[in-house]
C-alpha cells in the first residue's frame, strides 16, 4: 500500500504540475484530460482542457494532482491509497468510511478496479484506488 498526496487545482492543474516536477527534478509521468477521457461528453467542452489526472515522479516520492470537480475543492489535499487487490481497496475504503461521508461509492472504473472517495469522520478527504495497469 501507497499513501500519496493528491492535490486539486482549478483549471492551472498542468501549470502547477509542470511546477512541481521541475522544483522537485523529477517529472510527469502521467497526464490526461477530461476531454481525452471516457467521460469527455459527461463533462463538456469547458472541461475538455482540464486535467482528469497528473502524476509527479522525483526521487522515489509520488504527487499526484488534477482540476477535481465537485465535492474536490481547488486548494484542498487528500491521500490517495494505492493498493494491491480490490480485495485490499474495498477493505480499506470500508474501514476509513465508518462514521464519514462517502463521496463516491467504490467501485470499478475505466482507469481501476477499484475506485473510491470519501470524507472521514474527521472531515479528511481520501481516494482509494486499486488501479489497472496503464496499457488496459
Amino acid at each position: 500500500m501507497q499513501l500519496v498526496a493528491y492535490l486539486n487545482f482549478e483549471g492551472n492543474a498542468r501549470e502547477a504540475m509542470d511546477f512541481y516536477a521541475h522544483a522537485l527534478g523529477g517529472k510527469v509521468t502521467q497526464r490526461f484530460t477530461y476531454g481525452a477521457s471516457p467521460m469527455a461528453e459527461q463533462c463538456g467542452p469547458a472541461a475538455a482542457d482540464h486535467v482528469m489526472h497528473s502524476q509527479v515522479e522525483a526521487g522515489g516520492a509520488i504527487l499526484m494532482g488534477a482540476d477535481g470537480p465537485p465535492p474536490h475543492a481547488a486548494g484542498s489535499t487528500c491521500v490517495n491509497i494505492l493498493t494491491e487487490t480490490p480485495e485490499e481497496a474495498e477493505r480499506v475504503f470500508a474501514a476509513l468510511s465508518e462514521g464519514g461521508t462517502v463521496q463516491m461509492p467504490i467501485a470499478e472504473t475505466f482507469w481501476a478496479h477499484r475506485f473510491g472517495g470519501l470524507q472521514d469522520k474527521y472531515g479528511k478527504g481520501w481516494l482509494v484506488n486499486c488501479l489497472k495497469p496503464l496499457d488496459a
